[in-house]
């Protein structure tokens, strides 16, 4: 019986939702206040006009940072300890459980002879170039080149 009940009254609940629906006049107003219109070209008061280009991050750049990570005491140069830190902190978070079953001594082979073949001057600290030798090689470009705004609208 409760479930004509229950029909009864979503029927009825719909064909109310259906009226005021189709018969209300009820239009949305702005969501934002209007704006001021500018002419194509004209900056904003106050404000400088944006360049033509936008900079770009050159690999110089994005190599100096991923030095700077690994050189914590800043003495343009990463010892071998600074380098493994890093590495350690990898470890952990591969070995969550703690059980042991990744030793570290199998693991770290890898990290000592990727830094025994960067330094090549065997002097125990990497230089800014032979650090760099250490970077993850990517497989394709990071980012798409998107021709500048002003050509894209002369195309349309």
């Amino acid at each position: 019986m409760w479930r004509y009940v229950a029909g009864g009254t979503a029927v009825i609940a719909l064909i109310v939702a259906g009226f005021m629906f189709f018969s209300g006049n009820a239009r949305p107003g702005p969501f934002l206040p209007a704006q001021p219109v500018l002419q194509v070209g004209a900056a904003p008061v106050g404000t400088d006009p944006l360049p033509d280009v936008a900079p770009e991050a050159t690999e110089k750049t994005r190599e100096q940072k991923r030095f700077d990570r690994y050189d914590k005491d800043r003495d343009a140069k990463i010892t071998r300890e600074e380098y493994l830190v890093q590495r350690r902190k990898a470890y952990a978070r591969l070995d969550v459980d703690g059980d042991g079953k990744l030793s570290f001594d199998e693991w770290a082979v890898k990290a000592t002879t990727k830094f025994a073949e960067a330094d090549h001057d065997k002097s125990g600290a990497m230089t800014a170039p032979e650090f760099a030798t250490t970077a993850v090689k990517r497989k394709g470009p990071a980012r798409v080149n998107c021709p500048p705004a002003q050509a894209a609208a002369e195309e349309s």
